[in-house]
């Protein structure tokens, strides 16, 4: 489990930031552990403010809402320097679906760091295809803690952390669920649509 580095007592002026990376593949968590740690930081009286991709629509306009329903308010933004100007002097910020931002992202993120935030980003760090995905690699160069979460695969119960497109579709975006993505380990990724279901 992910224990955060004590923040209390030091003003943003003298308070050296840093950046936290949740990733893995879809049905794994990401979005789960992201509210988890955002909540525990509202306890502590903590100023937090929380971003996603406009595009992202999937469960709610505004709301950051998991696979299990749970949520908490947010600030869609449609390109990643609005969120330098956006998070004023919270201590934290979040962002989820990082994956579908610009490039900037990773220089918005150090940026909010240097200036002594704690910011907390979750995505997923491939694609459809398995590749990395958009600036989710550079985040996980830059950041000083990553947290990879893995789901469970659909066809063998092993770990997964493939999403696998279900539909023929080849653009790199496509918002979906579970009727468009599973989560496969490896090899029921490899196999494709010839993958068995064992379980």
């Amino acid at each position: 489990m992910f224990i955060e580095p004590k923040i209390a007592g030091k003003s943003s002026g003298t308070r050296a930031g840093w950046i936290e990376v949740i990733c893995g593949s879809m049905f794994s968590g990401k979005t789960e552990e992201l509210l988890r740690r955002l909540n525990r930081a509202l306890i502590a009286r903590q100023k937090v403010e929380i971003f996603k991709p406009a595009v992202d629509t999937r469960y709610h306009a505004y709301d950051v809402v998991s696979h299990n329903s749970n949520s908490i308010r947010s600030t869609p933004v449609q390109f990643s320097e609005d969120i330098i100007l956006l998070a004023g002097d919270c201590d934290i910020v979040g962002i989820d679906e990082a994956q579908f931002f610009d490039e900037d992202l990773v220089d918005i993120c150090t940026k909010l760091a240097n200036s002594g935030k704690r910011v907390i980003v979750a995505g997923l760090d491939m694609d459809f295809s398995g590749k990395p995905f958009g600036p989710m690699p550079q985040l996980l160069a830059v950041a000083e803690y990553v947290t990879k979460v893995h789901a469970i695969c659909i066809k063998c119960g092993d770990i997964a952390h493939y999403s696998y497109r279900l539909v023929a579709d080849q653009k790199t975006v496509m918002l979906g669920e579970k009727d468009t993505y599973e989560a496969r380990c490896r090899r029921c990724f490899l196999k494709g649509p010839k993958a068995e279901q064992i379980i």
